[in-house]
């Protein structure tokens, strides 16, 4: 079975910063307790409040696509409409 990774950061606007935060809580936590999700970490960069470091990885493509797909129409997807997103999905 052929695991799929996310990994890079993503850049959130000073001013919803502390709705993100606050989003990200929950967010994790539905996100770790979707069948699939072996590794789910997000953690602000010390020397930039406003980047993140986003670290996931999923059993395989499937679990990976619910996940997109639960993102797309859930809170966080909502309030992270204007973050930019710079990261890098593979197969390992």
């Amino acid at each position: 079975m052929t695991q799929v990774k996310l990994s890079g950061h993503i850049i959130v606007p000073q001013q919803q910063l502390a709705l993100i935060k606050e989003a990200l809580v929950e967010h994790t936590q539905l996100t770790l307790a979707e069948v699939g999700c072996i590794k789910f970490e997000v953690k602000q960069c010390e020397l930039d409040n406003c980047k993140f470091y986003v670290d996931e990885l999923f059993t395989d493509e499937s679990a990976f696509n619910y996940h997109q797909q639960r993102v797309q129409n859930s809170a966080w997807g909502a309030v992270t409409k204007d973050v930019q997103r710079f990261y890098k999905v593979k197969k390992i």
